[in-house]
């Protein structure tokens, strides 16, 4: 199978990096050191190479190095289905991110066809317990995952959406002028829904094929809306007198949620232990990359964050057996190598510290 992964990555005034450049192989990457030393940040800068806005969702000035505020850049070697590619990424005094693809300017949607990116962090261990938006949004990630077009056109809803919005708030009643937003928010919405079916299917059936160590989630999408575009639209049309009194638009893929539950034990997923929703979580993140490795070509780049948290020794081994039977690059963090010792030689090691304000990565292998 082709691969996916990082050779090398520069990092110039991003977060807590001055300058950094980081030269790596295939293998997985383990990070360790202490809290707040700039690990997490690494992650981030991977993450970018991927649509979006990354995994903290920054915006392009809170990437900026302080007090300097200069501007930053990240630039990648990466390695993609037998070609490597040269991305650029950078933003200038607090100006939007550019993106350049082997020298040539790019959309960021045009990471996406060059590149998977997964990631798991802290954050999304109360995705089970808190609100639907940020379910929603790690449907959509492992939607975009297989469906670069995903984003394209969620951008288009959101934005005919917000239109349809204002006209709702100020009580506009004339047809005429919905008639066009919720045409286009009928298209695009649909699609929306059937991205994400597609994708929960494509990840049910990675978890029946799977032998692991994490216990299987069974997940069903909630959203009460048609799933035809000349439905919704329909749909649309007939609930503006109730939109109206909300002042927001009711039905919607921008409504679904996203219901899990532990199989083995048929308990609701936000029933769950601490530790058995973690492993919930590292389950579907594994099942998303076997999944697209099938789907793409190569293995996505997975980036896990402080990933020994809730997990003992044995689902740590197990988890680490798993990434590299997958053959996956895997960006890794945790505060000492400790908890990395069951990868052995299958790693490479980066230790990141902290001197003078500025992170310092040292290559240990």
């Amino acid at each position: 199978m082709a691969g996916l992964y990082l050779s090398q990555l520069t990092l110039s005034h991003f977060r807590s990096h001055k300058r950094a450049v980081i030269d790596v192989d295939a293998r997985p990457v383990a990070i360790h050191g202490p809290n707040g030393a700039g690990k997490t940040n690494i992650l981030e800068a991977v993450s970018l190479l991927s649509p979006g806005r990354g995994l903290r969702r920054s915006s392009a000035e809170d990437m900026t190095r302080r007090p300097e505020a200069l501007g930053w850049k990240i630039t990648a070697l990466l390695h993609s289905l037998h070609q490597t590619h040269e991305v650029e990424i950078w933003s200038q005094a607090g100006a939007a991110r550019q993106v350049r693809i082997d020298g040539k300017a790019a959309p960021q949607t045009a990471l996406g066809s060059i590149a998977r990116v997964l990631w798991l962090i802290p954050s999304m261990d109360r995705l089970w317990i808190e609100g639907a938006e940020g379910r929603r949004r790690f449907l959509d990630r492992m939607t975009l995952s297989f469906i670069p077009d995903h984003a394209e056109q969620s951008l288009s809803y959101d934005k005919a959406m917000r239109e349809r919005n204002r006209l709702l708030k100020d009580m506009v009643r004339e047809p005429s002028w919905y008639a066009a937003l919720e045409t286009r928010m009928a298209e695009t919405g649909a699609a929306i829904h059937a991205n994400r079916v597609q994708a929960l299917s494509a990840i049910a059936a990675a978890q029946v094929q799977a032998e692991t160590a994490f216990p299987t989630a069974t997940l069903e999408l909630i959203c009460e809306m048609p799933s035809e575009a000349d439905d919704l639209r329909a749909a649309l049309a007939d609930n503006r007198a109730r939109d109206l009194g909300a002042g927001r638009t009711l039905i919607g893929p921008h409504r679904a949620d996203l219901y899990g539950v532990f199989a083995a034990k048929n308990v609701p997923a936000k029933d769950c232990s601490t530790g058995e929703q973690k492993a919930l979580l590292v389950s579907l993140i594994l099942a998303n990359a076997r999944a697209l490795a099938a789907d793409f070509g190569a293995p996505p780049i997975l980036l896990l964050d402080e990933v020994a948290a809730h997990l003992d020794a044995d689902r740590r081994a197990a988890l680490y057996d798993e990434i590299t039977a997958l053959g996956a690059q895997a960006w890794m963090t945790g505060t000492g190598p400790e908890l990395f010792a069951e990868l052995k030689d299958r790693a490479q090691t980066l230790e990141v510290t902290e001197t003078e304000g500025a992170s310092k990565i040292t290559q240990n292998s």
